[in-house]
């Protein structure tokens, strides 16, 4: 983290992350391909639970960004104990938020389900996945927050591998318990639900025990409430607005399939197909946002300013490639795709749409991901929100539905790859010229 070549470096901890990070993705995707064999309908309920589900998870995600900044800033600082504290405080949190969270999600569902656009017809569907989904979210948000705690160390191969038997766990589960094999009872939509809550349980215990064994990261010692308290102020600072900033993308996304229910379920069907394998396709941004978070941390906490300086220039040609490279790959293969997902003429249509314009923003929407992660981790976390804010609520959702309302569903799609495009070449201008100069200049 602090020593090697930086470009190097950081395509070496980025590639076990690909391998984890596809694993989790193939969750929503196996699911979404089941249940898309079942029928039309249970495909359009599985894509109303997609913003819903991020949404809770979103919380986890934000914690585990801000336990990831602060933790491998410990480690920078060769302080072990505050290394335990943190780690130890942070899954305590997440756990009484998401509980909270969750409870309060139960009781308002059909009210929430309503509001993005639900019919009548799908909200049965969507009780069925989600209520066992709710009952079980504990299981899935802590080992989201401590891999985050592991790959603060360096150690980016654990949390991928953790996430790897996860995703084999649930990629058999779901078709003994949708379609009920053997003697598993055909559960359809509820058993998708299931098999991920029992999949996530899988891999609690293993984070667990690689915090509290190997890495020993965890402590028993009992700080007393203001120990405590001290250690959630400082993974909030960070966290708040992380969180903040992941709910963003499920609310925009609760949005914009709003928006696309007024145009027909078949465009839902198709949004729906789109964001999941565009969260794939997205991969490599992804990942690299995510080990720069420690890279830059611990490499802050090291007081090696040049090495920042280096990773963001790396950031920008990592993210440019790959985008570029994912929309020729989609452009080609969007009539596969929709073939494997659905055999309604409408909605292939549609999904080959998607794959032709959509992906032509990925590259600056991979671009706006790096400098948000930059952000986070040079401890200016409200400046990483106001990209997101910008990206979401000036300009994709405006876009979305001014391309809606003059060109329907294809107006939908251009108005996202346009909303990518200009987000990333403004977040990176203000990163270059403003954010970091100052970050740095403050400390050197």
């Amino acid at each position: 983290m602090t020593k090697d070549p930086v470009g190097p470096s950081l395509i070496h901890l980025a590639i076990p992350m690909m391998f984890g990070l596809v694993s989790i993705m193939l969750f929503n995707l196996v699911d979404t391909f089941y249940i898309s064999l079942i029928g039309v309908r249970e495909l359009v309920a599985i894509s109303f639970t997609f913003p819903v589900t991020f949404t809770l998870m979103s919380f986890a995600f934000g914690i585990g960004i801000g336990a990831s900044v602060v933790i491998s800033r410990a480690i920078g600082e060769g302080d072990h104990h505050r290394v335990q504290r943190l780690t130890t405080d942070s899954l305590l949190l997440v756990t009484l938020i998401i509980l909270c969270v969750a409870g309060l999600s139960f009781i308002a569902l059909r009210s929430i389900f309503t509001l993005i656009g639900a019919t009548d017809e799908s909200l049965p569907l969507i009780k069925e996945y989600m209520i066992p989904w709710l009952l079980g979210v504990v299981f899935v948000v802590i080992p989201i927050v401590g891999n985050s705690a592991i790959r603060a160390t360096g150690d980016t191969k654990t949390p991928s591998m953790i996430m790897v038997i996860a995703a084999v766990v649930n990629a058999v589960l779901d078709p003994l318990l949708i379609f009920g094999y053997g003697p598993f009872p055909a559960l359809g939509i509820k058993g998708a639900a299931i098999a991920t809550v029992i999949s996530y349980f899988s891999i609690l215990l293993a984070g667990l025990w690689v915090l509290g064994r190997r890495e020993r990261m965890l402590t028993t010692v009992w700080p007393g409430v203001s120990g405590i308290l001290s250690s959630w102020k400082t993974l909030l600072y960070i966290g708040i607005p992380a969180t903040l900033t992941q709910l963003l993308f499920p609310i925009s996304n609760a949005i914009m399939t709003r928006i696309a229910a007024d145009l027909g379920d078949s465009t839902v069907a198709a949004f729906g197909v789109g964001t999941r394998i565009e969260a794939l396709a997205m991969i490599g941004s992804m990942s690299l946002s995510s080990v720069l978070i420690p890279f830059i941390g611990q490499n802050f906490g090291a007081r090696k300013f040049g090495r920042i300086e280096d990773a963001s220039l790396f950031s920008l040609r990592f993210a440019l490639v790959w985008g570029f490279t994912a929309w020729v790959i989609l452009a080609l293969f969007s009539g596969l795709i929709a073939w494997a997902f659905t055999d309604d003429p409408e909605v292939q249509g549609f999904i080959k749409q998607f794959f032709w314009i959509v992906p032509f923003g990925f590259a600056f929407h991979g671009l706006s991901e790096l400098v948000s992660a930059s952000c986070n981790a040079l401890n200016r976390p409200f400046h990483s929100t106001t990209i997101n804010i910008m990206r979401l609520f000036l300009l994709l959702i405006p876009l979305v539905y001014l391309g809606s309302q003059i060109w329907s569903t294809t107006g939908f799609f251009v108005g996202i790859a346009l909303g990518n495009l200009a987000t990333g070449g403004i977040a990176w201008f203000w990163f270059r010229v403003s954010i970091l100069p100052i970050a740095l200049g403050n400390k050197m």
